[in-house]
């Protein structure tokens, strides 16, 4: 790529330049890639499937899917607010819900009724996606709480993975679906436990299905 560089070009493409490189490299070249942009003011087209590479290499990411394009947007665009339910399941883990519109920012998913802010505006009994991202789920103690709130379910610890910095939990939830929570280290739960889950309706978003 040096050499590339000393010619000056307007636009140098990119095309998955760090693939074959092992993970502690990868990390490492993703900066060095910014600050060579940042140094030189190239113009750079980086194509990736690698969504941390996406985010720390670009200004604006493009995501495609079968040739299209599904959106445009800056790193914190494409994370906070996707449009689609690829767009947000494609950048960092998601929990995407298939649903049905009941009203303007409520749908309902089998057993879960949600509130949330929405990304595009649909009317009521289309089809619709929620989508929430693990790290923002709320668990509790499965002691007789009531369920029947929105943006509130009961389910049943299926697998436990401890990571260090935090743990990884998988759900089972009655009537709807598998939710994963990422959550602190210090919230623990076994499995074959029942939890109650709360998915803040700030932390939800209505995209099309």
């Amino acid at each position: 790529m040096g050499d590339t560089i000393v010619v000056e070009p307007d636009i140098l493409l990119l095309d998955e330049p760090l693939s074959n490189l092992d993970a502690n490299l990868r990390e490492t070249m993703r900066f060095e890639i910014r600050r060579l942009h940042d140094a030189t003011g190239i113009t750079m087209v980086y194509v990736t499937h690698d969504q941390a590479e996406a985010m720390v290499t670009a200004d604006r990411i493009a995501i495609m899917s079968q040739g299209k394009i599904q959106q445009i947007g800056t790193p914190d665009e494409i994370y906070e607010t996707p449009r689609t339910a690829f767009a947000a399941s494609f950048i960092g883990r998601m929990n995407v819900l298939a649903g049905e519109v009941a009203d303007a920012g409520l749908v309902v998913c089998g057993s879960l009724t949600l509130r949330a802010a929405s990304s595009v505006p649909l009317a009521r009994g289309a089809r619709a996606v929620v989508c929430i991202r693990p790290q923002h789920l709320v668990l509790g103690s499965g002691d007789g709480a009531a369920v029947s709130a929105p943006n509130r379910a009961a389910g049943r610890i299926v697998r436990h993975t401890y990571l260090g910095e935090l743990r990884d939990y998988l759900i089972d939830v009655e009537g709807c679906t598998q939710l994963r929570a990422i959550t602190d280290p210090s919230v623990r739960y076994d499995v074959g436990a029942t939890v109650t889950i709360d998915l803040p309706a700030d932390r939800c978003r209505i995209v099309e299905a």
